[in-house]
């Protein structure tokens, strides 16, 4: 490969001089999740792609340090022995990999090869094979974040907070998410074996999970027994969750001709994000028009907000919501947007703290490069990033802990779910039941 061929690799521009502002503001981004899905094969947040492409810069573009690049390049492909093992695709992703690490965005500013990129490329879209898993990388170790509800994973016996110890009997050390998600992906009928250590034990087990087609609805709902209360979850933030929340809504509200709904229960407890344009829609479902769901600051310090639009289906209703340290990204927008808004009281745990909008540039042969370019703010100019959204009331609870949702309250009594050991669903449905009175 010619150092231009790499160049066009390495440096990323936002955007040819040239570039009208209409092109710029149809850019989509998207909002780091730092989660992974396991039954996609990569990362969990892609986002649709701008169809920007790198351009390559001149000779007199490039740092002088790059010269140093290039020396050990020509090296390795003069002197090195195994000249069979030399494969300059392989050498220039592993050092644009290298080259994204040492800004330290981890898991937010990311490159996936062309083959990645087809996967995150379908991630949204709510259908794909694989096992289906939230993943997520927490203090060097790979952790499971929660099973999808009726996926491989679950039927096999993965728990949300298994740590994942090797894959394949390959050991999972110094692996990124994308590195053990790259291992764990495949098409739907094939295996895999994962070795987890599941929450409180000592042995790790081989768990053989059968890959399949993962359908997953980012919006479900169900009236909670025995109340006159509805339980609303929203498991990500994919390019439909828009609709589908509208869709929902309409169904709460028909439902009020059987039995009342007073209050909604809303569960973001590990969410992992997804797109922020439905976060935007999201929360306008909820927010009076005009009020702030975020802002966006760039690396200039300057701000862009983002506020409630349309008529919303739900401004009026009485609410609370659960969140989590796997609520993520697009959860915590709506999470911090809901709770500084006056909107909703959260109980739970302090989130995640994930806060960068992402933006992919295409390179020429497929691959795309996620970069990081602003970070976002909730109504109070408050940055989310490392920090994450403090609940009002504070319920810690254990990965390990089943937590209800809505087929859990669809199958079991009301003793039954409140006999299930869940404290954060336990505590929100009896203060929202307070509240609606």
């Amino acid at each position: 490969m010619r150092k231009t061929e790499f160049w066009e690799y390495a440096k990323v521009r936002n955007w040819q001089n040239g570039m009208n502002q209409q092109r710029k503001r149809t850019v989509q981004h998207i909002i780091i999740v730092g989660v992974f899905l396991a039954s996609l094969g990569g990362a969990f947040v892609t986002g649709a792609f701008t169809g920007i492409l790198a351009r390559p810069a001149s000779a007199a573009d490039e740092p002088s340090q790059f010269s140093i690049f290039w020396e050990v390049w020509e090296l390795v492909d003069q002197y090195f022995v195994d000249q069979d093992k030399i494969d300059p695709t392989k050498m220039t992703y592993g050092a644009i990999q290298g080259m994204l690490a040492t800004l330290g965005d981890e898991n937010h500013t990311v490159f996936f090869s062309p083959e990645e990129a087809k996967q995150q490329a379908s991630a949204m879209q709510g259908s794909f094979e694989g096992i289906g898993a939230y993943i997520d990388e927490r203090d060097g170790a790979i952790l499971i974040v929660a099973p999808i509800h009726g996926s491989p994973a679950e039927a096999a016996g993965i728990l949300a907070g298994d740590v994942v110890v090797k894959v394949n009997g390959e050991d999972t050390i110094g692996m990124s998410s994308a590195d053990v998600v790259s291992r764990i992906r495949g098409p739907a009928g094939t295996m895999v074996v994962v070795t987890v250590l599941h929450p409180d034990a000592k042995e790790s087990v081989d768990i053989e999970i059968t890959r399949g087609t993962i359908d997953v609805e980012s919006v479900g709902w169900a009236r909670i027994p025995d109340t006159d209360l509805v339980y609303l979850k929203i498991s990500q933030f994919a390019e439909d969750t828009g609709k589908e929340l509208e869709t929902t809504l309409k169904a709460i509200d028909a439902a009020k001709a059987d039995a009342p709904v007073k209050g909604i229960l809303l569960d973001l407890r590990n969410n992992p994000g997804g797109y922020l344009t439905e976060a935007i829609r999201v929360n306008s479902e909820f927010l009076e028009r005009g009020q702030v769901i975020l802002y966006e600051r760039d690396a200039k310090d300057a701000l862009r907000t983002w506020k409630s639009v349309g008529e919303g289906l739900a401004r009026e209703i009485p609410m609370l919501v659960l969140i989590n340290e796997g609520t993520a990204s697009a959860g915590e927008i709506t999470a911090g947007a809901l709770q500084e808004n006056g909107r909703a009281k959260l109980i739970g745990q302090p989130t995640l703290g994930t806060g960068t909008v992402l933006q992919p540039f295409n390179l020429s042969d497929g691959s795309v490069v996620r970069l990081g370019v602003t970070n976002w703010l909730t109504p109070h100019k408050n940055l989310i990033k490392n920090e994450g959204i403090k609940p009002d009331a504070t319920v810690n609870q254990e990965t390990s802990v089943s937590m209800i949702d809505n087929y859990a309250l669809e199958e079991k009594t009301l003793d039954e779910v409140l006999g299930a050991g869940d404290k954060q669903f336990n505590l929100g449905l009896l203060q929202l039941q307070l509240l609606a009175k």
